[in-house]
Order: structure tokens, then sequence, then C-alpha cells
């Protein structure tokens, strides 16, 4: 047995001269809930193709609970639930006949009609056809689909794209009330807010290549911190100049500093102007996502 729900080694993909990813290793942990966050063309739909074996590698290896996804890809996917990025589904078919013909396809399923309690939480009407529906009706085809068998792992690929706030919510419920009953759940997103409210770890990938992979409360903490400072004498213009260090705001009482690195170095310097009052600011996943991209890399993917 493996402690690991998801683990990849060395694991690489070239469409020709074009990298997809390259050298991704990477473990989620069973019954964690894990983002893997990106620009589009990062690498993040590429990853979770491979996982349930609709694309091959060129190098490396993937697993699922042990079980090789290339190898043994029937019984890694008779454990998964997936939505893709980009759904195709039998347009001509009406949702719920849709849902009756996957359920009798999914072995061990031991709830066939769970799809019409998830369908009733996201309002979903699943008399008409497939074809007939929005954008986000179809997502939300997409998002029962994923979910009816109950499976030990979730890979979920930008799961609330085209759905109200209100659904959104709802699909955030799902994720979290499968995680409570034990499964892992794997996801990608833009809505950085979402990942920082579900997520026990993230993993941020960048231009093919996994950049850092870290508990979210851990992120937030190491990656960089803004103090609001008030001291009892006014610092002069420069007093925390150094590499790492902005200042981002000032007034007679004191001032806004982002500190990224030379934090003791900071502190000391407060000090000697004898700091009367100190406050942490917030700073959100979005802007340390940012970080990654937009700051370091000459805003490109921001």
């Amino acid at each position: 047995m493996t402690d690991y729900a998801i683990e990849t080694h060395g694991l690489s993909v070239y469409y020709g001269r074009h990298r997809g990813i390259l050298n991704v290793d990477l473990r989620v942990e069973q019954g964690e809930v894990f983002g893997f966050l990106g620009p589009n063309g990062a690498g993040k739909t590429t990853t979770q193709r491979v996982l349930v074996d609709i694309i091959r590698p060129t190098a490396g290896e993937a697993r699922i609970f042990g079980l090789d996804c290339q190898k043994e890809g029937v019984a890694v996917r008779e454990r998964v639930g997936y939505l893709p990025g980009e759904l195709a589904m039998y347009e001509g078919m009406r949702t719920r006949r849709f849902f009756r013909m996957y359920a009798s396809l999914q072995k061990g399923n031991e709830d066939p009609e769970y799809w019409q309690t998830l369908a009733d939480r996201l309002e979903l009407d699943t008399s008409r056809r497939i074809g007939q529906l929005s954008r986000g009706n179809k997502q939300k085809v997409g998002v029962v689909t994923a979910f009816m068998s109950k499976p030990d792992l979730l890979i979920l690929d930008e799961p609330t794209t085209g759905l109200d706030p209100l659904v959104q919510q709802t699909v955030m419920e799902l994720v979290r009330e499968a995680n409570g009953a034990g499964a892992t759940v794997f996801f990608s997103s833009h809505i950085l807010p979402e990942v920082q409210a579900v997520c026990d770890r993230v993993g941020i990938i960048r231009e093919g290549q996994l950049v850092a992979t870290e508990r979210v409360e851990d992120l937030m903490t190491q990656h960089f911190k803004r103090l609001r400072l008030r001291f009892a004498s006014e610092p002069p213009d420069d007093a925390f100049a150094g590499e790492g260090v902005t200042v981002l705001a000032r007034d007679l009482h004191g001032m806004t500093l982002e500190i990224r690195q030379d934090l003791d170095r900071v502190m000391r310097e407060a000090a000697s102007y004898g700091i009367t009052d100190i406050e942490t600011i917030h700073v959100s996943l979005e802007e340390i996502f940012l970080a990654y991209y937009g700051r370091g890399n000459g805003g490109n993917h921001a």
C-alpha cells in the first residue's frame, strides 16, 4: 500500500518540439485536497490527462494509489472521477439518460441514483437534451458525472468554469463533502480564493515545471510579509533600503513595508526608531501566485 493518491517521477510530455511538462515530481497524499495552479499553457491539463491515460508521457511515470496510470489504466479509472476542462458529451441524449448510461458503466457503484441528488443540488434540469443546455448547465453535467460514483480520487480541471457564484459555492461544498467522506481531490482553478478556502496544499506549475509545492498556510507565511509599523521617532527615507524590501506607503506616523528577505535586519533597524505599534497585513494566495508569474517573469504570465 502507498500513502500517496498521486505520485509522479520525472514526468515529461513533449508535443513534437513543444514542451508540455518537464520532470514533474509530484506527490499528493491520500485524503487531502490539492490545488494545482498555473496559467493557461503551464501544464496543468497535460498533467491531468496523463493521470487518466488520455495521453502518454514522453518520459517518467505516474501512479494513482500505487497503480501505474498507463499500464493499469482501467483499474485506475475505476477509482477516479474526472472532470476535463473541455467537455465532450452526447449532444442528442437527454441528460438523465446520459447519467443512467454512465452509471451502468461504473463498476461497483453502490448508489447508481446518486446523480439525481447531485443534479437537484446544482438545479440541473435533467429532462433536456445535452445539446440544448447552456455552457453553465453543461458544466453542471460534467460536475455530476465526476462526483456520481463517489470515487476515491477526484481530478477536476477548472470545476467552476462558467458557473454563477452560488453554484460555484455548491461545487466547493461538494468538494468538501467528498473529502470529508475520505476522497482525495486534485484540482486546478483560476479562482484563487476558492483554492485558498478548500485546499490543504497547492502546487504551482510554471512553463511546464513544478516551481513550488507547499501547504497553503506555509506558502502564505513564508513567501513575503507586509508590515505596517508606527515609530516613536520618524525614520529617514532610506532607513530600510535594501534588496527584498519595498516601502509601500509612508505617512507622518509610520510606514508599510513589503519584506521578501532579511526580516531580522529590517526589524533590528525598525527597533532603533522605537516601534510603538506593528500590524501584519494579510497577503492573499493570488498575490503570491502573481509573485511567481507576473513579477517573476516580467509580467508575461500575469
